[in-house]
């Protein structure tokens, strides 16, 4: 049977990672991109996939109720993996009906139109729906903070602390609703912190390495304590395609890759490659330019994951780890210059 998916979100920075991925892991599958295309998507970082004719990219918005009706109708989906979200924390605490709106209301009707199309009735799927899978990404930031141990499980209680994290933590309960009340056929994975490529200017790592290039002050939170645990953004596309072909319908994953730092480290790190990649022109070292800001509101302090599920379960292995994936992203970020 011929593939059909839906990719919400496909723009912004892991899908638009995750697409090429997955159409050269899937050459045979049809790819329907739906982006609304705000400030965190480019169509730019999908240059390699633009051409492909089994490729195809839509301007729309998964709060647009009929819009979704009306691409389900048309494309018979097989699968959607939902990647589209208001996600940056720092915007969400400036204006949180965007994340209220689109996280969880964009949900519901994406979740809504996957039902009236796969089953007729509860636990009851159509004719040839019997795979179709609905597959959610969402975030370690649902699980609140962690003191100086411990890990997050998928046993772990719900705590978010952010409009961002309250309004992903809204949508995974919808989703796990689906599957207790209708047995829609879905899964979810809730993954650490991603770097890499195609990054959004504004965020750590990114904002890190463009304030190297302009010799400008480096802002960090706090006294840069704040941990997290960092996944290369190809290696968390390579977990979501496992999930989604093998992973068992109703389950979580969490996707990490034990790699812990704290905000200054990650800061540190950087400077430290970029003295040797492009060193200044004055002699001076790229540290010298880190500054501390005033910290962040609810600042989580500790986010790590133990991904043993999905490692015992899956057979899922990352291929990078933070020393190699960070030299990989500094290298694109310098060639994008």
């Amino acid at each position: 049977m011929s593939q059909t998916i839906l990719i919400t979100g496909g723009a912004g920075f892991i899908g638009a990672n995750f697409i090429p991925y997955f159409m050269t892991q899937h050459p045979t599958y049809k790819v329907i991109n739906l982006d609304k295309l705000t400030y965190a998507g480019n169509l730019e970082n999908l240059t390699e996939v633009a051409d492909n004719p089994n490729y195809r990219f839509i301007k729309g918005d998964i709060c647009d109720e009929e819009l979704i009706n009306h691409l389900f109708d048309e494309y018979n989906f097989t699968g959607v993996i939902h990647f589209a979200a208001e996600s940056h924390v720092d915007n969400s605490i400036k204006g949180p009906r965007a994340f209220i709106n689109t996280n969880l209301l964009g949900t519901f009707n994406l979740l809504e139109a996957a039902r009236i199309h796969w089953l007729d009735a509860p636990f009851k799927t159509k004719t040839n729906c019997e795979n179709h899978r609905f597959h959610h990404i969402s975030t370690d930031e649902v699980f609140g903070t962690l003191g100086n141990s411990g890990y997050f499980t998928e046993q772990t209680p719900y705590a978010p602390n952010s409009p961002y994290s309250a309004s992903k933590a809204g949508s995974d309960f919808l989703v796990r609703a689906y599957h207790h009340t209708y047995g829609m056929n879905v899964t979810t994975s809730n993954c650490s912190n991603n770097y890499g490529p195609k990054q959004h200017a504004e965020k750590l790592i990114p904002t890190i390495i463009r304030h190297c290039l302009d010799l400008s002050p480096i802002p960090i939170y706090g006294k840069g304590q704040n941990i997290r645990d960092w996944l290369y953004v190809t290696d968390h596309a390579k977990a979501i395609d496992l999930i989604f072909h093998q992973g068992k319908a109703g389950e979580t994953y969490n996707i990490g890759g034990h790699n812990e730092r704290t905000n200054l480290e990650i800061a540190e790190t950087i400077c430290h490659l970029m003295d040797q990649l492009k060193p200044r022109a004055d002699h001076k070292k790229y540290a010298e330019l880190i500054s501390f800001v005033a910290d962040r509101a609810g600042h989580d302090l500790r986010y790590a994951i133990d991904p043993k599920k999905i490692t015992s379960e899956l057979g899922y292995k990352p291929d990078e780890n933070f020393d190699s994936g960070i030299i990989k992203t500094i290298k694109w970020y310098l060639d994008k210059a």
